[in-house]
């Protein structure tokens, strides 16, 4: 009798039980996606020739898009609004200043962020975040005319109650309800349960106005998770005595809203390839790319104002806040590299390290690698690699155009969002950003 090698029965295993867990990229969408960066060419090139490279380019009016449409269609869905731009998903000041102008407060979560917040001249801060520091807490209430600080627990009520009483200061807060029953998100927030203890602790702090609940959920290609805790945090505010459930103003609802693009991903992104990785099989790079779709702001906008309309402003009319992060930023920044060095046909070597996003990120996320010199619709096998000594500096499996040579202009789009704020000095400098 043969016998089947392991890794056949392995993989077969997968494919039989997970399928193809992870929707493939359609390739319409795809070179849709590659054609409206390639018909910018020019204006990349150009900055790549005036600024030299690597490079951000940052694009402002994108910003203020995606700001005004945010904005748009939750205010045309619910009476009384507020929003506020995630500065962690990309903390560079121009960013920040651009979202400010469209009407945007600011969602900080250190006094690094305050700090630049303040200097920007805005007047609406909510601060948030667990583990504030007793500097941190000072700024807020020596600001405390513009900064809302979203408290994390207890023993930050107490140590800002104290601080703000030293200083014979008030200032607003709220709570951050934690979403997570077990893991690692238990970090954020008191659980759910604890909201009426926490409320009564609040009204015995003098000098604290308990105004508003926070909740997060993250990663939301869809609104569900959402709306699941929206309706319990309406059972919570109706179990609440009148007395308490009067002096709440806000309900913020944090952000998390992916892009409307969805995730797009390489193999080793999806279940199938974690598990060959977990086997220690090395299964060779294909050009097949997976996406997980994501729903429109306005289909987010539609189901979550109908759940806040059910459950919660038919309690009372509360003003409904929103911290958008990702949503915003992803699409208005994007990475310019240099092809320095070719080894083969196989591996390109580019001016740029992964230092830049400050991730492994390409190792599982995919994201169109488009040589601007010689562009084509044409997606070629390449590992595309920058130039830090580690064997994990790697942009992707492949680019799109003609060919490759060296001193050719790539350009990575939509790395707005955790990429820039999560760059380091790492061998490498942080590259240069630019405004188109």
């Amino acid at each position: 009798m043969a016998t089947i090698p392991f890794n056949e029965i392995f993989v077969g295993t997968v494919e039989d039980q997970l399928g193809e867990d992870v929707p493939v990229l359609p390739k319409s969408k795809l070179h849709q996606f590659v054609e409206k960066f390639f018909s910018r060419k020019d204006t990349f090139l150009d900055l790549a020739d005036q600024y030299g490279g690597p490079l951000y380019i940052l694009d402002p009016d994108m910003l203020e898009r995606r700001g005004c449409r945010f904005r748009t269609v939750f205010s045309n869905v619910l009476p009384d609004t507020g929003f506020y731009y995630a500065v962690k998903s990309n903390n560079h000041p121009e960013v920040s200043r651009t979202l400010i102008r469209t009407g945007f407060g600011l969602d900080v979560s250190s006094d690094q962020e305050l700090k630049m917040a303040l200097s920007l001249g805005s007047e609406d801060i909510v601060f948030s975040g667990p583990g504030k520091s007793d500097s941190e807490l000072i700024l807020a209430v020596e600001n405390s005319e513009k900064v809302v600080v979203l408290l994390d627990s207890f023993t930050e009520l107490y140590r800002l109650q104290q601080f703000a009483q030293d200083r014979n200061k008030h200032i607003r807060v709220g709570i951050r309800l934690s979403t997570a029953a077990s893991g690692l998100w238990q970090k954020f927030g008191i659980p759910a349960e604890e909201l009426t203890r926490f409320c009564v602790a609040a009204a015995s702090c003098t000098h604290l106005f308990f105004e508003g609940i926070q909740f997060h959920t993250s990663w939301n290609l869809d609104p569900d998770k959402q709306i699941l805790f929206i309706a319990q945090l309406g059972k919570l505010l109706s179990a609440l005595p009148s007395s308490v459930r009067d002096s709440i103003k806000f309900i913020d609802i944090g952000g998390g809203y992916w892009p409307e693009q969805g995730e797009w991903l390489n193999l080793a992104g999806t279940k199938k390839g974690a598990i060959i990785k977990a086997a220690q099989m090395s299964p060779e790079q294909d050009k097949t790319h997976y996406c997980l779709p994501s729903q429109s702001i306005e289909c987010f906008a539609k189901a979550l104002g109908t759940a806040i309309e059910k459950h919660l402003l038919a309690i009372k009319a509360y003003r409904i806040c929103f911290e958008p992060g990702r949503w915003i930023s992803n699409d208005a920044m994007h990475l310019l590299l240099r092809v320095m060095d070719l080894k083969g046909s196989t591996i390109a070597i580019t001016d740029g390290g992964t230092n830049a996003i400050g991730w492994e990120r390409f190792e599982t996320d995919y994201c169109p690698i488009l040589n601007l010199n010689r562009p084509a619709l044409e997606e070629h096998s390449c590992s595309i690699m920058g130039s830090l000594c580690t064997p994990q500096d790697l942009w992707g499996y492949s680019y799109w155009g003609e060919d490759l040579q060296i001193g050719d202009i790539l350009l990575i789009p939509n790395q707005g969002a955790y990429t820039y704020s999560l760059s380091q000095n790492f061998i490498k400098s942080i590259p240069q950003v630019v405004s188109l």
